[in-house]
């Protein structure tokens, strides 16, 4: 049985006093292939030009295409880990919310890939990643 309540409210709990916290990011979705997750805009997300940083956009892309790949791994007693992540920005916001959606590509016994959807509240597109993870054992 899917319980989208426990795997969100899990997945939550589990970032507290980390990066994803401090951004600010919270997982709002999840279904059978896919995770999502919002992050709100504000200054100090900001890069000197007054526009979200691509690093924090970054961090929300690796956060909800390594959370999904944990969520959905189905072998037990491993590791996930992010090896490679690329990003294009086609897009800048100042303020507001931003989110991101990790959708697989390839779930496979030890890569798996996923791509991830950044965007803004009137589902403009503010940028798009690719995110490569392996599984290895403990």
């Amino acid at each position: 049985m899917f319980d989208k309540d426990y795997i969100l409210d899990k997945a939550n709990k589990r970032c507290q006093g980390t990066l994803v916290s401090k951004l600010g990011i919270v997982f709002t979705d999840v279904g059978e292939n896919f995770l999502e997750a919002k992050m709100e805009v504000t200054p100090s997300h900001h890069q000197p030009a007054g526009v979200l940083h691509g690093g924090a956009t970054a961090a929300l892309a690796e956060t909800v295409g390594s959370s999904a790949a944990a969520i959905f791994s189905k072998k037990s007693n491993t590791l996930l880990r992010g090896v490679e992540l690329s990003i294009n920005h086609v897009r800048g916001i100042s303020e507001g919310f931003v989110f991101a959606k990790a959708i697989s590509i390839h779930n496979g016994r030890t890569m798996q890939l996923w791509k991830i959807s950044i965007v803004d509240e009137n589902q403009k597109n503010i940028s798009f990643a690719k995110l490569t993870t392996l599984t290895i054992d403990k």
